[in-house]
């Protein structure tokens, strides 16, 4: 179809063609762009793409978030923070939650649409999930993620983005993007400046994997390059990471946005280049197709100046369409099954249903003496206290939704227990300083009360992003692992007054150090940043209802003696695969209210040639009285550890549920891939020699089973 577009100066014939859904979407993105002007082709390199109303092409904002729900725009259901969900184990369950998450987004889209509301965080193009590793705990941002693990990661992410993004062979749910690529975990002060360059080694075991999987298995539609340099060049304007890793050795062919700011920060931030002019061009030219911010708008004079070429922009600015073409949000779309979602299924009570199952699942029973979990909810005098039991703000985690159903730990017990019962709550502690007034009975009620349940942590004030987190007195980072002093103070006392067992319950988005009070505490629930069902989920658990099943997707050390210094990117001396000190509480475990045993495991073969996969199968057994859902972990620990390999990796999990005397038998296949080292230089080999393949619910260490964690079984096999 042609149109012409006529003013006093100039006619222009229009090929609407591109709207044609019966042609191809790369034949519709070359008639498109083949149309446009250069200044606006370079209008749509920004993340706030204006509107070209001569071609009826919309506004449209990239700028969009869903880490752990729709963030910053409006009404929407409310996960667990991205580590509650990387502590189930469980990547069917990520799927899902992505899939709710991208439901709710497409539904939101259309009424947005209809209201004229085309603005920042309005949009289906989402800058999530974050799959920097968490390879340090007093980074703010760690709890974004799904924890310290590559493999964890990968799986956990790559369900994630296939959430997102749908099924449907022609036609993108939403876009899933992988952040921040790479090599990226803080210190947060220095995020737009610093220069990581680890060992080639520890970026191909440690900070690539999960991005590569994103990419090859998950079909990950976009990429962000972060803010930092790597090996000397930012990130944003890195052939090395953009080109060479990203497009020609994983085939990458999506978009690829800088972080917001980032592109500006080669020239005023990392002093890459002497111009704004030059970083534009600079990043443009390392495969940067979009500029979340406004350098890229220079374009037209970097053309100008010789600094690149119309061409470049023609192929930046085509993969660009190309995603937008895939979401079905430039003119029609043939069999499209995403356009028709209404607008029920926004916060819908199948989805508050799922935040629920999500959060139950991801809370870790550290401690439980004396199998004083669960309560019963006919308890005469329970006690609810502490600064975050009756917070709402404690449920949310960084780049939140809003919603009208925040339930609060004191809420949630509420509802719990007997209409009978005496509960009594005292906040007792201000969140992160002392109180004001030196008088507080809240102590001693403690000493009235059948059990007391004191919830304790942080909040995204305390840890998050540099410019969120306003408690943090590091700029989004935590200075130590400790708990706030006051907080501490307070947990004493109520060990000094307290009648009946007290049950610790731990809020935060990272691993604190509970040096000083574990010891006294009679029962210990980690509970991350559990969302808005995360009251009712607590007392699920608590009264027993369902048996904690999470499981730590990191290291919690004991204190910050144990860590290396926090801007080294060498991963010697981090999480479990390379600390060689016992930790407070180890990678992978979590208790439950039953007993589990392995038996039987059984290996296809124990000598493997070279690329053959490894086979095998163990029994699990819950000989218990509680129903359990139980994580079964396996790792593989060489015998020789020389050239810097890990001590242990972990190369396969499952997430299996079983009947109070139940038993199964799980199955592993471990590719031959999986079997392979990191060398020194970066490259995968098929190393001769023995390992250990050790199969259990926690990762392999005397500490873990000293905790209560199942004996695991070993078996050796050589390559």
């Amino acid at each position: 179809m042609l149109i012409i577009i006529g003013s006093y100066s100039y006619a222009q014939e229009v090929d609407f063609s591109f709207k044609d859904p019966s042609l191809s979407i790369d034949q519709r993105v070359e008639l498109l762009v083949a149309q446009m002007t250069l200044e606006e082709k370079v209008s749509q390199l920004v993340n706030a793409a204006v509107a070209i109303p001569r071609l009826e092409i919309p506004d449209y904002d990239w700028w969009n978030e869903a880490l752990h729900g729709i963030a910053r725009n409006g009404k929407a259901t409310i996960y667990p923070q991205g580590i509650g969900l990387g502590a189930t184990f469980d990547p069917e369950l990520a799927e899902r939650v992505a899939s709710a998450i991208s439901t709710e987004a497409r539904a939101k889209y259309i009424v947005s649409q209809k209201m004229g509301n085309h603005s920042k965080y309005a949009g289906l193009t989402f800058w999530t999930p974050n799959i920097n590793i968490f390879r340090d705990p007093r980074w703010g941002r760690g709890q974004e993620t799904y924890g310290e693990d590559p493999y964890l990661m990968s799986e956990m992410g790559v369900a994630f983005v296939k959430g997102l993004q749908g099924n449907d062979p022609n036609y993108l749910k939403t876009a899933a993007c992988a952040k921040h690529y790479a090599v990226h975990s803080g210190p947060e002060n220095i995020r737009h400046s610093f220069n990581a360059a680890p060992t080639k080694q520890d970026l191909y075991e440690t900070y690539l994997p999960a991005f590569e999987a994103l990419v090859t298995e998950g079909k990950v539609e976009g990429v962000m390059a972060a803010y930092n340099a790597v090996y000397g060049e930012p990130a944003a304007a890195n052939s090395f990471l953009l080109q060479e890793i990203l497009r020609v050795q994983w085939g990458f062919d999506g978009y690829i946005t800088s972080d917001c700011g980032a592109v500006g920060g080669i020239s005023n931030k990392q002093k890459y280049v002497n111009t704004p002019v030059e970083a534009a061009a600079v990043a443009l030219k390392a495969g940067t197709n979009l500029n979340c911010g406004g350098t890229y708008s220079l374009l037209t004079q970097a053309v100008e100046h010789g600094l690149i070429t119309e061409e470049l922009i023609n192929k930046r600015t085509k993969q660009l369409f190309k995603t937008r073409f895939r979401l079905g949000i430039i003119g029609e779309s043939k069999d499209n099954p995403y356009l028709d979602i209404s607008s029920d299924k926004i916060h819908c009570e199948e989805h508050v249903q799922l935040a629920r199952e999500v959060a139950q699942k991801s809370i870790v029973l550290l401690k439980n003496n004396n199998a004083v979990l669960p309560l019963s909810k006919d308890i005469k005098i329970p006690y609810v206290t502490g600064p975050f039991a009756n917070s709402a703000d404690m449920l949310m985690g960084s780049y939140y939704g809003v919603s009208s159903n925040l339930v609060t730990i004191l809420e949630g017990i509420t509802d719990a227990v007997s209409l009978g019962t005496s509960l009594n709550y005292r906040s007792g502690a201000l969140p992160f300083q002392k109180n004001l007034n030196p008088k507080n009975w809240a102590p001693h009620v403690a000493a009235e009360s059948d059990v007391t349940i004191c919830v304790v942590g942080l909040t995204v004030d305390r840890e998050g992003e540099e410019v969120d987190a306003i408690a943090s007195a590091d700029e989004g980072d935590k200075i130590d692992l400790k708990l706030p002093e006051n907080q501490i103070n307070y947990v004493k006392e109520l060990i000094e007054y307290k009648k009946g067992p007290l049950i610790l319950v731990v809020a935060s988005g990272s691993p604190v150090s509970l040096e000083g009070i574990e010891e006294y505490c009679d029962a210990i629930l980690q509970i991350w940043y559990p969302g808005e069902q995360g009251g009712n989920a607590v007392a699920d658990v608590l009264f027993g209802d369902i048996s904690p099943s999470g499981h730590l997707p990191i290291t919690f050390p004991k204190n910050i003696e144990q860590l290396p210094p926090y801007d080294s990117y060498a991963m010697q001396g981090r999480t479990y695969k390379y600390m060689t000190e016992e930790p407070m509480f180890p990678f992978g475990f979590g208790l439950t209210y039953s007993q589990t045993i392995f038996s039987d495991l059984q290996l296809k073969a124990d000598k493997l040639k070279k690329n053959q996969n490894l086979e095998l199968s163990v029994t699990v057994s819950n000989t218990g009285n509680y129903d359990i859902d139980e994580v079964v972990q396996l790792y593989i620990s060489p015998e020789d550890t020389s050239g810097n390999l890990p001590i242990t990796s972990l190369k396969g999990f499952k997430r299996i549920s079983l009947k109070k005397g139940a038993s199964k038998k799980v199955s592993f296949l471990v590719a031959s891939d999986q079997l392979k080292v990191v060398n020194l230089e970066g490259e995968k080999e098929w190393r001769k020699g023995s390992y250990k393949v050790i199969v259990g619910n926690s990762s392999p260490s005397s500490l873990s089973q000293k905790l209560g964690a199942a004996i695991p079984l070993e078996v050796n096999i050589r390559l």
